[in-house]
């Protein structure tokens, strides 16, 4: 199984595909990488020569920000913004949806399972 920076790439499929395994690699960059490194794209992933898995190793480190560098980054964005208290980092910070989308219903990614609140419906009194 030929080793991406730090990330293990799957042995059975085109290279091409493998590639997209690594964070902050699409598919474009991964075809963009397969031709730059001079690589057939269907060639699976097991039968990289070493060579080949340092070219794509050197060409990832040197033209690209991904895996723990890109991380990193995108971090350290989100905490500039919870930092200077934009809008954004604010939704940031309360866990809820960043880009707009509605709150009432739905959100269930951001906002987490259900909190069912006990007496919202009108309760009868019994005389």
């Amino acid at each position: 199984m030929p080793r991406l920076l730090g990330v293990d790439i799957p042995n059975n499929r085109p290279t091409v595909i493998s590639l997209t395994y690594l964070y902050g690699v699409g598919p474009s960059i991964a075809r963009e990488l397969c031709l730059k490194a001079g690589i057939d794209p269907t060639t699976k992933a097991k039968n990289l020569r070493e060579n080949e898995v340092a070219t794509l190793a050197a060409l990832l480190d040197n033209d690209y920000t991904v895996e723990g560098q890109l991380r990193r980054q995108v971090n350290q964005n989100i905490a500039r913004l919870r930092e200077i208290a934009c809008y954004r980092g604010m939704r940031h910070r309360k866990g809820l949806p960043v880009r707009g989308q509605r709150t009432r219903t739905n959100a269930r990614t951001r906002k987490g399972p259900k909190k069912t609140v006990a007496g919202k419906k009108g309760v009868k009194d019994l005389r």
